[in-house]
């Protein structure tokens, strides 16, 4: 790894910062992604790495000045062409003699003038950034924030965000928290201690805002299952999905989200459960009109994660049970806004995504 830009205690501070904000209250799965940077390098987590496991070794140093030409180019309107050519010109930003993936959120990294960034998506943030009214409430609980609408994640987001901040930039009203709306959160700031800070007001804030409202900040877990239960459900999942049945993971029930609530629970979670009867013929219903098998199943007394393999069904769990935090959560804000067809369109079809995944369930 290229080091000559950076003191070791840099990198040390952001792997310290990746682990601190790796824990579930703020990141599922791979989700999250964070950076530090110099003037003429940024170090980023690779694709599909959870913030816990980073090591300093496995940071990917990127060229700063390369990256620039990522923010110039004319991309195609197809939303396939426009990705490869952007995770091409990524790819070249790579330092020589570095392997793993940068975190497609990289080049957005970059676009913060502060040292390090910390980006990711607490469950009691999503209850406000998923909800109808969660922009009212946020200008309210966050006056210094800056709110940005839906957009899809990596390029399109990264010069959105350029764009906002171009217009505020150096002037009192630059931000260090951006709210993305069905997405989570961006922290940026010079050192260590203000992005915990600023985390600290962020979640402090959102705690005493629900309560205020009457909405208990706690996941509180599904009720138990009979033994005897599960298994029968175990049984019945491989006989109706076969291999996508092999691994499942099965709660007692709770309120599955009914869509696609943001990036993160469409990928391991898929943007909807299978309801209904577990049989071949309902599986094959829910592939037809999905385009691939379902990842949660739900009974009337039970839900199960599902998978190939045990990491998959145990990532759809966890994701499906913060989904379902989430949308209990905005009850305080107006209930849930889902993501729109053309936004869970572009995640299910983003090889991006299919990527982390693939690094994250392994």
């Amino acid at each position: 790894m290229n080091e000559v830009s950076m003191p070791s205690a840099g990198l040390n501070a952001i792997v310290e910062l990746s682990h601190e904000f790796g824990t579930p209250d703020y990141v599922r799965g791979g989700g999250g992604n964070t950076s530090v940077k110099t003037a003429d390098t940024i170090w980023v987590k690779p694709s599909g790495t959870t913030l816990a496991g980073l090591t300093a070794d496995r940071l990917v140093p990127m060229d700063r000045a390369r990256l620039q030409r990522l923010y110039e180019l004319t991309p195609p309107a197809e939303a396939a062409a426009r990705e490869a050519l952007v995770r091409d010109e990524m790819a070249s930003a790579v330092r020589p003699g570095t392997t793993g993936r940068p975190s497609v959120e990289a080049p957005l990294h970059d676009t913060f003038t502060r040292r390090f960034v910390v980006h990711t998506h607490p469950a009691l943030l999503n209850g406000l950034t998923c909800a109808r009214d969660g922009e009212a409430a946020a200008r309210e609980l966050f006056p210094e924030a800056m709110w940005v609408p839906y957009v899809d994640p990596g390029y399109t987001l990264c010069m959105e965000i350029r764009r906002r901040l171009s217009a505020v930039r150096g002037t009192p009203q630059e931000p260090s928290l951006v709210l993305l709306q069905n997405h989570g959160v961006f922290v940026a700031a010079d050192t260590p201690d203000e992005i915990r800070g600023l985390y600290r007001h962020l979640m402090d804030t959102l705690r005493m805002a629900y309560e205020h409202r009457g909405v208990r900040p706690v996941w509180i877990p599904p009720p138990p299952i009979a033994p005897s239960e599960a298994d029968a459900l175990r049984a019945a999942l491989r006989d109706a999905l076969g291999p996508d049945g092999d691994a499942s993971v099965i709660a007692g029930r709770f309120e599955v989200a009914a869509g696609p609530i943001s990036p993160d629970h469409i990928v391991y979670a898929r943007s909807f459960p299978m309801t209904g009867p577990v049989t071949a013929a309902n599986a094959a219903v829910y592939r037809a009109q999905h385009g691939f098998p379902p990842r949660v199943v739900v009974t009337p007394t039970a839900v199960a994660g599902i998978g190939p393999k045990p990491r998959v069904a145990e990532l759809a769990m966890e994701l499906a049970q913060d989904g379902a935090f989430v949308v209990r959560l905005t009850a305080a804000f107006g209930g849930p806004r889902y993501l729109d067809d053309a936004a869970r369109r572009f995640i299910e079809q983003w090889e991006v995504e299919s990527y982390r995944q693939s690094v994250a369930a392994q």
